[in-house]
C-alpha cells in the first residue's frame, strides 16, 4: 500500500541539507505526495469550432459523415495547433532512460529494471533528468526519439540539493538540445505541455493543461516508499504526469522547457509538480563547461515566509526568507559567502538580484540559477532598513 505523505506548509530550508535517496521501481514513477487539496476543475470548450461540427453531422447521412468525401478529425482548433507545434519542436529532445541493478532477495540474485525521461541539453550528448529517476542504478540507457538506444551512458553527477542528475551520451553528436525559457516569469493559469515517457513504455506521450498554482513546498517519496525527500518552489499543473514521465519536460507554448516533470500528489485528480528550470541552470553551466556539477553556495539557513511565519515572529514582511538559527544549525555558516558579505541572524532576504524571493522562487532555488564564482546582489530588510549586499558564491562541498 502506498504511503500518504502530507504536503509541507511551513519550509525551513538550508542549503546544507542532506537529500534523501530514493528506491527503485519496475517504471521511475514520479515522486509521491499524498494532500488534502482543493482542486477547481476548469473545462474549456472551443464553442465555435463545436457548433460548426454538429452544424456539419446534422447535415449529412450517417454514411456520408462517415465517407471519404467528410473527414471531421481535420477540423483544427487553435489550441490543438499550438499544442501539436510544441510537441513537434520538443520530441526531438526527448529521451527515455532505461534503467536496471541486481537486488538480492529469498530467491537470489535478480534484475530490477525502471524508466524514466530525460531532456537532451547539448548536442554531444549531456541529457537533464530527476535524481531518483537513476539512483542506486548499475547501468542506464538512454533511448533518443529515433529509437536508437544508447548504451553507452556515464552518470556525470547529481545535485546535492535538488532532484536533479545529468548523463551523457558518450560519441554522438548533432543532436537537438531543448530551449530553456525562464521559470520565474511563469504564471498561473498559463497553458503547459508535459511530455515523457509514459508508464516507462509510451515514449514521448504529450499531455497538456495550465499551471495550477507556483512555489509549491512538499515532502515526496517513491512510490514503493523509502525516505522522504523534501522540495520546495515547484510548478504545480494539472498536465498528465504519469508512472515513467519523472525527468522529463514542462513546457510553454513556446516548446521552452520551463520545468522538469517530478512528483503527482496520491490520492488526487491531476496534480503534479514540476522542478522550475531555472534551478538547474547554475549547475548545468558546469556541466557544459567541465563536464561536472558543482552548485553554488551562499551559507545561510532560512524560514520561507508565510503569513503564518509573519505573524509567528511578528514580522513586517509577509514574503521573503528570515535567517534564523535551528536547532544546531547557525543561522549564518562561519567564513560562508553570506558570512563575508555581511548577512546576520534575523535578517529577511527581500530579493535576489531583481527577483523577489517568495513566489518567484526560494532563495535556494533562485541561487540555483547561478555558478560558483559568479555574483549576486542581495536585497535586505535589517531593523526596518532596506540594504543591499553583493555575494560571491562559492561550491557546495558535500
Amino acid at each position: 500500500m502506498e504511503k500518504r505523505i502530507n504536503t509541507i506548509e511551513d519550509s525551513k530550508e538550508t542549503e546544507d541539507a542532506v537529500v534523501p535517496e530514493h528506491r527503485k521501481g519496475i517504471g521511475r514513477r514520479p515522486k509521491i505526495i499524498a494532500a488534502s487539496l482543493v482542486i477547481v476543475l476548469i473545462s474549456f470548450m472551443a464553442g465555435l469550432s463545436g457548433a460548426l461540427l454538429i452544424t456539419i453531422t446534422q447535415n449529412r447521412s450517417p454514411l456520408q459523415a462517415h465517407g471519404n468525401s467528410y473527414d471531421g478529425n481535420k477540423i483544427v482548433t487553435q489550441e490543438e495547433e499550438d499544442i501539436a507545434a510544441v510537441a513537434s519542436k520538443v520530441a526531438p529532445s526527448v529521451v527515455s532512460i532505461v534503467t536496471s541493478a541486481q537486488t538480492m532477495s529469498f530467491y537470489g540474485a535478480q534484475t530490477q529494471e525502471g524508466a524514466g525521461t530525460g531532456i537532451i541539453v547539448s548536442g554531444d550528448g549531456y541529457v537533464l533528468t530527476n535524481k531518483h529517476v537513476i539512483q542506486n542504478s548499475q547501468s542506464v540507457a538512454v533511448v533518443t526519439s529515433d529509437g536508437v538506444k544508447h548504451n553507452d551512458v556515464k552518470v556525470i553527477g547529481t545535485d546535492p540539493l535538488n532532484d536533479v542528475a545529468y548523463l551523457k551520451i558518450s560519441g554522438v553528436n548533432g543532436l537537438k538540445p531543448a530551449e530553456l525559457g525562464d521559470s520565474s516569469s511563469v504564471r498561473i493559469g498559463q497553458k503547459v505541455v508535459a511530455i515523457g515517457n509514459s508508464l516507462g513504455q509510451y515514449q514521448n506521450t504529450v499531455t497538456s493543461g495550465i499551471i495550477s498554482g507556483t512555489g509549491r513546498p512538499v515532502a515526496a517519496q517513491s512510490e514503493e516508499g523509502g525516505k522522504v525527500e523534501t522540495l520546495t518552489d515547484l510548478l504545480q499543473t494539472d498536465a498528465a504526469i504519469n508512472p515513467g514521465n519523472s525527468g522529463g519536460p514542462l513546457t510553454n507554448l513556446a516548446g521552452q522547457v520551463i520545468g522538469i516533470n517530478t512528483a503527482i500528489a496520491q490520492g488526487a485528480q491531476s496534480i503534479g509538480f514540476s522542478i522550475p528550470i531555472n534551478a538547474t541552470k547554475g549547475t548545468l553551466k558546469g556541466v557544459l563547461a567541465n563536464g561536472k556539477v558543482t552548485r553554488a553556495y551562499v551559507g545561510v539557513n532560512y524560514l520561507s515566509i508565510t503569513p503564518d511565519v509573519a505573524d509567528e515572529y511578528k514580522l513586517s514582511v509577509r514574503s521573503g526568507a528570515y535567517v534564523l538559527a535551528d536547532g544546531d544549525r547557525k543561522a549564518v555558516v562561519a567564513d560562508s559567502p553570506a558570512d563575508k558579505a555581511g548577512i546576520k541572524d534575523k535578517d529577511i532576504i527581500t530579493k535576489v538580484n531583481d527577483i523577489d524571493v517568495g513566489d518567484k522562487g526560494s532563495v535556494a532555488s533562485l541561487i540555483g540559477e547561478y555558478a560558483p564564482g559568479e555574483t549576486i546582489q542581495m536585497t535586505l530588510l535589517r531593523d526596518g532598513k532596506t540594504m543591499t549586499v553583493n555575494i560571491i558564491l562559492a561550491a557546495y562541498n558535500v
